[in-house]
């Protein structure tokens, strides 16, 4: 190339290759003589000459033909027209091997009214990698939405599952290991099953067959493999595995598993990828892609979108796994802080239910408690410590300790309300002083009721909890008026009792405001639902409880939800005479 095309392309940003579009358009300018005039930085990536190498030389230099001559003038003759031309053009890489693209040929206008055509190409293979790239992006993202959505690990697995098929394959198992715990029984002491080993359980399964005929196994079932097989490979070594070719009679393993080598054939599986399921550094399972119908082999880029899939749904599967951990241990630490058993005495028919809120919730700090107290009254309590999990369970026991040791010393009601608050804020500041915590994190509703049967009274305490239901023997429910009080753990508790006479038979209904509050009605709703719930009294309180629970919550708990009932009864000795044993000393005011 002379210097007068050095000084054109020193002078001219397109010719330089600076003209390049933003989207990386290839395109370069042809002169009326058919010569390169200018050459975009994208036509020097797809065809590999600068453009200093191509200014000034034909544009039938650069395609591969015998004779391109006489096919530039016919194309430049065709661009003339309106529209232009386009077609599919072979041209020469500067690296000896020939592209196909696709090129598109139109006048372009100039200040000097010279003619000069306009060249845009695009490599086929490049932009329909473009397209491929685009919408696994938007798989992937779509993926976001669809895998996790909830902290259930079954779940999880199952979206996983449902989500590839049939977008990527035609048949999905996701099987997790003993690291994340779904039976009961662990699998080591399943056994072995004609030779293989229980190593994984199903937690998802999809199929584009009605049926699924391709899967031995149904979620929540263990999952046996031969030892030596593609499964604990893959298990062990976190490495994923990829044959796009199934050839069972090469796979000594399958000899071992018969039942396997069996689906494989009557299912027509040929091409398979197995993925490590992998999160903080551990395995927790394997996810396997099968393909049947679609009769395309699995390539490298199928293995690396299913294993960016599969990293996504670990850290859902892993959050869950945790969640599922702590969850188990917070209800085993509230079962075992909550009595298992509880009695009225001769004074009281009671019974209670307990529902936990719901998985994406967490176990909150419920906690109820019936306590004998001196001359046959009793003392019914339902109360709920803020918060979710093992801390909150962990705190109702302290609470509820502490709570039994105050009745004990047979206290009044409201004194024994402002006790408890005092030790619970003097506990959470010194918990909060060793954490160096600004702000004490305990706190906790209460309510607190003693039933004195020899005098038919009823003493009601809150502390900032809802007030009971009270419904008498003739079906008649009310909420009766109790000032409401702080929530204990403030420290500057003053609580005030409201007392009332009630006849033999009346039903008394203690809850937490997880039964009667939801997000579709204020808790006022709900306490009313209830009240009309009770009023229709059965003999059987267990049988009341349910049918109560039942009308009330419509959907699972986002917050623990107690119920608590006691049914007054003469005591048995004053039954036939109605005469009431006088108390050796007066009932607290």
């Amino acid at each position: 190339m002379g210097s007068a095309d050095e000084a054109a392309a020193d002078r001219d940003p397109l010719a330089s290759g600076e003209g390049a579009d933003s989207d990386g358009a290839v395109t370069a300018v042809i002169d009326a003589d058919g010569t390169v005039a200018g050459w975009t930085q994208a036509a020097h990536t797809l065809l590999g000459y600068t453009a200093r190498e191509v200014l000034g030389r034909p544009l039938a230099d650069l395609l591969a033909a015998a004779d391109p001559g006489p096919f530039v003038a016919a194309v430049l003759r065709g661009a003339a027209a309106p529209g232009g031309w386009s077609g599919t053009v072979r041209l020469r890489h500067r690296g000896g091997h020939h592209l196909d693209v696709q090129l598109q040929i139109s006048r372009l206008s100039t200040r000097d009214g010279a003619t000069r055509w306009l060249a845009a190409a695009s490599d086929g293979r490049a932009a329909a990698y473009r397209r491929l790239v685009s919408e696994r992006l938007m798989l992937l993202n779509e993926a976001s939405t669809r895998i996790g959505t909830t902290l259930d690990v079954m779940r999880t697995g199952q979206e996983l599952a449902d989500f590839v098929v049939p977008r990527l394959a035609d048949y999905t198992t996701v099987d997790l290991a003993e690291a994340v715990p779904l039976g009961e029984e662990p699998l080591a002491r399943l056994g072995m099953d004609a030779g293989r080993i229980p190593v994984f359980r199903r937690a998802g399964v999809a199929s584009i067959h009605e049926g699924i005929p391709e899967s031995l196994w149904e979620p929540g079932q263990p999952v046996y493999v031969p030892s030596a097989s593609p499964f604990t490979q893959v298990l062990t070594s976190g490495e994923s595995y990829l044959e796009p070719v199934l050839n069972p009679s090469l796979h000594s393993w399958l000899v071992s598993d018969p039942q396997r080598s069996r689906i494989i054939h009557e299912t027509g599986m040929h091409s398979v990828m197995m993925v490590a399921i992998q999160a903080r550094g551990r395995v927790l399972g394997i996810a396997v892609f099968v393909r049947t119908d679609n009769p395309d082999p699995f390539e490298r880029d199928d293995l690396l979108l299913a294993e960016e899939l599969v990293d996504r749904a670990a850290l859902s599967l892993d959050n869950a796994n945790r969640y599922t951990r702590e969850r188990a241990a917070a209800l085993a630490l509230q079962r075992d802080l909550l009595p298992s058993h509880v009695s009225g005495g001769p004074a009281l028919d009671v019974d209670y239910c307990y529902l936990p809120a719901d998985m994406e919730h967490g176990v909150g700090g419920d906690w109820y408690d019936v306590i004998p107290l001196p001359r046959d009254r009793v003392a019914l309590v339902v109360g709920d410590v803020v918060g979710h999990g093992i801390a909150a369970a962990a705190a109702m026991g302290r609470l509820r300790i502490a709570l039994h040791t105050l009745a004990d010393m047979d206290l009044p009601p409201a004194v024994l309300l402002s006790r408890l608050d005092r030790t619970v804020a003097r506990l959470a500041q010194e918990k909060a002083d060793q954490a160096d915590l600004a702000v004490p994190s305990l706190a906790a509703t209460c309510l607190y009721v003693v039933y004195d049967p020899i005098e038919r009274l009823l003493d009601v305490t809150r502390a900032g909890h809802p007030p009971p239901v009270v419904v008498d023997p003739a079906g008649q429910a009310t909420v009766p008026e109790v000032p409401a009080g702080v929530p204990i753990g403030l420290g500057v508790g003053l609580y005030e009792s409201a007392r009332m006479k009630i006849p033999d038979g009346t039903l008394i209904a203690l809850y937490t405001d997880g039964l009667v509050e939801s997000r579709s009605e204020d808790i006022e709703s709900g306490i009313h639902r209830l009240a009309a719930a009770l009023a229709h009294p059965t003999p059987v309180l267990h049988e009341l409880s349910a049918k109560a629970v039942a009308a009330v919550r419509s959907d699972p708990p986002s917050d623990d939800a107690t119920l608590l009932l006691a049914r007054t009864r003469p005591l048995p000795r004053f039954a036939d005479t109605g005469e009431r044993r006088r108390r050796d000393t007066p009932a607290h005011p």
